[in-house]
């Protein structure tokens, strides 16, 4: 491989600071050879066709056999990224920029304000508190201590009424089964013992004498990939034997719920109960806590909306629904009558997505307007107070706060500006900075725009694109398209160090409001599920399109990136337009999409998805683009690293270990395919920040590697500069 001269006349040759020869890095050149990995004849038979699944064997992450080929595979992974030039050189800028104070905004319990901060390199960030304004804070929680290795995180802390007793969650290994530790707010003491076998919970207290939290039956086989479909709540009081908890909902064989959810109002009056088969629509119950006696009520039988309860003003219920309107509203009913027929419009449905918060006795209706935040303050009468003035365009967060509360705290970022707190006068509507981090990153020197490109079928989709002012459109900036599409989940503005030291390489970060999100509402969602999911990687694809067309990048540039549902995203669109991109990221992905729905909570997703247990034509669909089924002989990938976490008990490595091992066994020219398996770790939440640096570097490095970079793109540019 040629190097890369640093002379002032190939100035512009180098701009895109890339070899001179353009070629690819093979297997031959870093001695990239793949483990075998065994073929079995498992087949299955859905609706008289037979599927292979050579790979089935994977699937037993407790078999001693799948920890060697885990082994063997990041072995060969990190043999290879060993061997990238300045993949220390981007772990330390990454390091670097990583190392500032990040704090939360306060949050008051009892007599103490609470808050989170990470100094800088601290693994999982610690909770702090204080008494007064101006007193120096003591540590209250340092997960930090939880383990050696910091991959024991905080997964929830919530407090009692009186703010005297805290319980909090923890997760070990990034699974998704946490333990609840109750402990003395005064002291910090334990007292009492540990909860286990928690999963997918809140802990919301009642009064200060227990609390309610969620939780499956512990599964046969192994808890991190057996299924659990049976979601139950259970109210446990204080100082009394986890076995002695009472079952509140649930635990009924001929009605699986398989997430259920509990909370009682701010009052202490109603238990509200959330009961789901999948991951969007819900029933909901209700509970007078004032009487003993009182029974569930019902308020909807069907799961044919998203439906919560976000206050309560005694008896009178404020209810948050999508039911007949797809980007929501906010409508009221008495308990005495809480039924659909009964409810009347409070903050009528808008053309824009409606996601609503309360505080300080107003409601904050903050609204998505093609992804972008607008914060709309009523009263208790429905009116309109103001139009929340924000710093700026991006995400605004939070606007959340008790009843009595005078003021409450917001955070706003977008792609190029790390996130800053504000306080916020709740009577007179005026904001001043409470804390701006000090980063050593310069957000002026970067821009975003927001462009609406069309797909395959005509619908516009909305892309943004940030990258460092002045760069020139010559089809060569090294590009990231990032994308996620599923789930009613919207992807906003939102500052992220991996994404700013991209920026800082030249490199372009684009992100799709894809079809399956949540940006417009159910309509937007429903148009890319089960038979229509094709929608989502077509809006994927025309965005890569689009940036190769308006000369952003170009495909030896580019590379696409997304995780879980989005890693699904990138299997399917690396498997359809393999010559689209170079270099394909898929992390903790679901991709096979014929067996998802047999693995943990993996059933729940069937609303997105559909099953291949549904019926022949669904199956077929399936099988259609699911990526583990369509790696074919003879193609070329793209360079792909596939991630994933030994402890991902959502989307289960298996997942990842067929579709690597499909890659690997097909892969036809010089492209690498490699699995990094992050040990110890889960589907990402609780992820410590070492390992978070570590994976940012690889990625990053991998990416830029295979691009053709021998010597970071920056250091070059400054070096032709000079």
């Amino acid at each position: 491989m040629k190097k890369v001269f640093l002379s002032a006349a190939f100035a512009s040759i180098f701009f895109a600071c890339k070899t001179e020869n353009n070629q690819n890095h093979t297997k031959n050149d870093t001695n990239l050879k793949y483990p075998i990995t065994k073929k079995v004849d498992t087949v299955d038979t859905y609706f008289g066709t037979a599927v292979k699944d050579p790979y089935r064997w994977l699937e037993d992450d407790r078999s001693p056999e799948t920890e060697n080929w885990v082994k063997e595979e990041n072995k060969t992974t990190f043999n290879y990224l060993d061997q990238i030039p300045f993949r220390k050189d981007l772990k330390d800028r990454l390091s670097s920029l990583w190392n500032y104070e990040k704090v939360g905004a306060p949050f008051k319990e009892g007599d103490y304000s609470y808050f989170y901060k990470n100094d800088g390199l601290q693994n999982q960030y610690v909770v702090y508190r204080f008494k007064n304004e101006g007193d120096t804070p003591e540590v209250f929680l340092d997960p930090n201590k939880f383990s050696k290795d910091g991959t024991t995180s905080l997964g929830g802390l919530s407090f009692s009424k009186n703010g005297k007793i805290a319980a909090y969650s923890i997760s070990e290994g990034g699974s998704d089964w946490r333990k609840i530790i109750v402990i003395d707010a005064e002291t910090k003491e334990t007292i009492e013992d540990t909860l286990v076998d928690v999963k997918f919970s809140g802990i919301s207290w009642k009064g200060n004498e227990g609390f309610y939290y969620s939780s499956y039956d512990k599964p046969k086989g192994s808890e991190l990939s057996a299924k659990t479909d049976q979601h139950k709540v259970y109210y446990h009081k204080l100082k009394t034997a986890q076995k002695d908890d009472q079952l509140i909902f649930g635990g009924t064989p001929e009605e699986k719920h398989r997430y259920v959810g509990a909370s009682v109002t701010e009052d202490d009056r109603y238990l509200i109960i959330s009961a789901s088969v999948s991951t969007s629509g819900n029933k909901l119950f209700i509970k007078d806590l004032n009487d003993p006696n009182s029974k569930l009520i019902t308020i909807l039988d069907h799961t044919d909306s998203d439906t919560s309860i976000i206050e309560n003003d005694g008896s009178k219920l404020f209810l948050v629904t999508n039911l007949n309107a797809p980007n929501k509203k906010i409508v009221t009913t008495d308990v005495a009558n809480p039924t659909p027929e009964n409810w009347v419009d409070f903050i009528p449905e808008t053309e824009y997505v409606l996601s609503p918060n309360t505080g300080g006795g107003y409601f904050f209706a903050h609204y998505m307007v093609d992804a972008i935040s607008k914060i709309i303050q009523y009263d208790y009468n429905g009116k309109k107070v103001r139009e929340v003035s924000l710093p700026g365009v991006g995400t605004a967060s939070g606007f959340g706060a008790k009843k009595e509360d005078s003021t409450l705290h917001f955070s706003f970022t977008n792609y190029t500006t790390p996130s800053s707190i504000y306080t916020y006068d709740i009577a007179n509507g005026t904001s001043e900075l409470y804390r701006k981090p000090e980063i050593d990153f310069d957000p002026e020197a970067y821009e975003s725009k927001q462009v609406f490109y069309t797909s395959k079928d005509g619908t516009k989709v909305p892309m943004i694109i940030s990258y460092k002012k002045g760069i020139e459109l010559n089809g060569k900036n090294p590009t990231i398209l990032y994308g996620y599409g599923g789930f009613n989940i919207s992807l906003t503005p939102n500052f992220r160090i991996s994404n700013a030291v991209w920026m800082e390489q030249g490199g372009i970060y684009a992100v799709a409001n894809l079809r399956g999100g949540g940006e417009y509402g159910k309509k937007w969602h429903d148009a890319g599920t089960k038979m229509q999911k094709q929608n989502v990687f077509d809006d994927f694809i025309a965005a890569g399109e689009f940036l190769i067309n308006s000369k952003y990048t170009s495909s030896d540039f580019l590379a696409i990136k997304g995780g879980s549902n989005g890693g699904l995203l990138v299997g399917a669109t690396m498997t359809q337009r393999p010559e689209l991109m170079k270099v394909a990221l898929p992390g903790v992905g679901v991709l096979d999409m014929l067996r998802y729905h047999t693995f943990t909570s993996g059933a729940g997703w069937a609303y997105d998805y559909g099953t291949a247990e549904d019926n022949k034509e669904m199956f077929a669909y399936l099988k259609g683009y699911s990526p583990v089924h369509n790696v074919k002989e003879g193609i070329a990938y793209p360079a792909t690293m596939v991630t994933t976490g030994d402890h991902d008990d959502r989307v289960v490595p298996a997942h990842s270990f067929k579709f690597a091992a499909e890659l690997q066994a097909k892969q036809s020219g010089t492209n690498p395919v490699l699995i990094r398996i992050e040990t110890n770790a889960g589907h990402g939440a609780g992820t410590p920040v070492s390992k978070l640096i570590d994976q940012s570097a690889d990625m990053l490095g991998f990416t830029l590697y295979n691009m053709g970079y021998e010597v970071l793109p920056e250091k070059i540019h400054n070096e032709l500069k000079n």
